[in-house]
């Protein structure tokens, strides 16, 4: 029985990686019969899990969303609670979750049904997003349906807009999904170019998985953070800022995280650069700190901490 229970923790958890799967292929996975197969598919569906088969040479399998959550796992405030939540952590509001929220929510919007996706959508349209140093406002489909589309090996269609051009459809191998710098990227294999590519998500739009799987390519680097970050220094910020702040450089990192690197110093101090568009994000950080600090760079972010700093004194009670 032991053996039988982990094996249906292994099927429920392939289901929830890919749209649909192959029966063959699921009993290769499992090591099992489709006899077999076909009993545990039963016992999920027994305890609520709405699982799908299609019969005949190609036959398979496929989780969908089904009348009501499944039981044992969320009720229905549960479930739209968490999936708020999770679309405020992955827009960055808890730094260093991004990812693991992405791969969450990914999970509970496959399963929800429609009546609570709706209300997760009339909530979120009548609230506004707060999250510490504003970003890019992401759609919650559209970050899913990426991030659905990388775990399950599935090639990706959408339309693009680059920072200078226009929008244009795109076709390619999702990769990996990355959080830096307040921003979504979706790292691939562009099959239209024949190279890879990274993506901002909110440059995304109409993201449809395809239904073609296909065997991922080796990164190079292998890391793609690192792959990102590499690409991402060939391209000019708006602003390279650089400034010398009266504090270890443990308390900084501990407010910048990973949007910003920080160089100790000798005296306690330390120097914070980063690569911004908008300098509203390093002059709230600055803000926060409520250290003494020296701007090297750039000479306009002394007047916007100058403004800030007045219109604070202006209008505190």
């Amino acid at each position: 029985m032991a053996n039988t229970s982990a094996r249906m923790l292994r099927l429920l958890s392939l289901l929830q990686t890919h749209r649909y799967w192959p029966g063959s292929e699921l009993s290769d996975r499992l090591e099992v019969s489709p006899r077999t197969l076909r009993r545990d598919v039963d016992r999920l569906r027994e305890l609520g899990y709405p699982v799908d088969a299609s019969r005949g040479v190609a036959g398979g399998y496929q989780l969908r969303a089904g009348a009501a959550m499944p039981p044992l796992l969320l009720d229905d405030e549960e479930a739209v609670a968490i999936a708020v939540g999770l679309r405020s952590a992955a827009a960055g509001a808890v730094a260093g979750f991004e990812e693991t929220s992405v791969r969450a929510l990914a999970k509970v919007i496959q399963l929800l049904p429609p009546r609570l996706r709706r209300r997760i959508d009339a909530l979120q349209a009548v609230t506004a997003p707060g999250v510490f140093g504003g970003g890019p406002v992401l759609d919650a489909l559209t970050l899913t349906t990426v991030a659905m589309a990388c775990r399950g090996e599935e090639r990706l269609r959408f339309d693009y807009t680059p920072r200078d051009g226009e929008s244009m459809r795109r076709h390619v191998e999702p990769h990996r999904l990355v959080s830096l710098g307040r921003r979504w990227y979706l790292v691939a294999w562009d099959l239209d170019r024949g190279d890879w590519r990274n993506f901002r998500v909110d440059r995304l739009t109409a993201p449809a998985a395809t239904g073609a799987r296909f065997r991922p390519r080796d990164l190079p680097g292998g890391d793609p953070v690192e792959w990102l970050r590499s690409r991402l220094a060939t391209i000019p910020n708006r602003y390279d800022v650089s400034v010398v702040l009266e504090a270890d450089a443990a308390t900084v990192r501990a407010v910048v995280g990973h949007w910003g690197s920080v160089e100790e110093l000798a005296d306690d101090r330390c120097r914070l650069r980063m690569g911004v568009d908008d300098l509203s994000w390093p002059v709230m950080i600055l803000g926060v700190l409520a250290v003494p600090f020296t701007v090297e760079s750039p000479t306009e972010l002394r007047e916007s901490a100058r403004r800030a700093g007045e219109n604070l004194v202006r209008h505190a009670a």
